[in-house]
């Protein structure tokens, strides 16, 4: 991504000229400049770096912004979010983020942190979740805390997210069976409820899952973050992948700073932060220890 004051441009006048909707079968002008912008944006709101070949995904997922809010042109609804700062920003970020979840994904990962909580089985435990999505992977955590720790044990999981309508759906804790599928049976009868009647085909969350949760949006780059007490250990798994260099370690700077001493961070598949070894030393394969 390029920072919001370098926006990227083509070096073809051509091509950075506005394309007619009917010669690309566009129901809007998109031109290099909106897309620039757009970049901008997003990055300066969410940290997120937006490289080049993703056109047709901004175009197609902003493409409903402009309908939902009577704008007839990207250049007019741009003008317009940059001159407001009204509820359409939440919107603005929620159209461009992205939500690739499911239960237990990188099952090494719950083994590790299966085998953390056992260290200490009373507890207490207090874990944050900072890419909640649309709740997978928080229930997951809880799920690994009750089958390690047992119902009782005192375990609280903080489950955030930038994007305010997945949040919204996590908290439901309501799934099509087909989502569900790759969970035993065991788990099934253990922390679900299937549907009847009008609900058949969806299973919902048990409440003492629910109870362990606290859910709540967090914007990564921002320096607001609502937490009082240290976090035992932090999932922060997938997420950094959409920021830049800098961004990246300002985020695990923050990470450093409310995670108590010798706290785990899980982090996703593709993300390796050896440059940071001043905050987290590496101690399985994506899960470092806060130094």
């Amino acid at each position: 991504m390029h920072p919001p004051h370098s926006p990227t441009r083509s070096a073809d006048p051509a091509a950075a000229a506005s394309t007619g909707p009917l010669a690309q079968g566009r129901e809007f002008v998109w031109t290099n400049a909106d897309f620039s912008r757009v970049q901008a944006l997003i990055y300066q709101r969410a940290g997120i770096s937006l490289h080049d070949g993703k056109h047709a995904m901004v175009y197609s997922r902003l493409s409903r912004r402009l309908r939902e809010t009577g704008h007839t042109s990207f250049h007019d609804y741009l003008g317009w979010l940059e001159t407001h700062d009204g509820p359409e920003w939440q919107e603005f970020i929620n159209a461009l983020t992205t939500n690739l979840t499911a239960f237990f994904r990188e099952q090494h990962h719950f083994e590790i942190f299966s085998a953390h909580l056992r260290t200490r089985p009373s507890g207490p435990w207090h874990v944050w979740c900072n890419a909640a999505s649309t709740g997978e992977e928080p229930y997951s955590i809880v799920m690994t805390a009750h089958e390690s720790l047992g119902a009782s044990a005192s375990f609280k999981l903080t489950a955030s997210d930038i994007d305010s309508r997945v949040l919204a759906t996590a908290a439901e804790g309501i799934y099509r069976l087909d989502s569900v599928k790759g969970l035993s049976q065991e788990r099934m009868q253990r922390f679900f409820l299937r549907g009847k009647a009008s609900n058949a085909g969806l299973a919902r969350v048990k409440p003492e899952l629910r109870r362990a949760i606290d859910f709540l949006s967090v914007n990564l780059i921002r320096d607001d973050w609502p937490f009082r007490e240290p976090f035992d250990v932090v999932f922060c798994r997938n997420v950094m992948i959409y920021f830049d260099g800098p961004t990246q370690r300002r985020v695990l700077e923050r990470i450093h700073r409310v995670l108590k001493p010798g706290g785990m961070l899980f982090v996703g598949h593709a993300e390796n932060f050896s440059e940071s070894r001043d905050l987290f030393t590496l101690r399985g394969k994506t899960v470092y220890e806060r130094r």
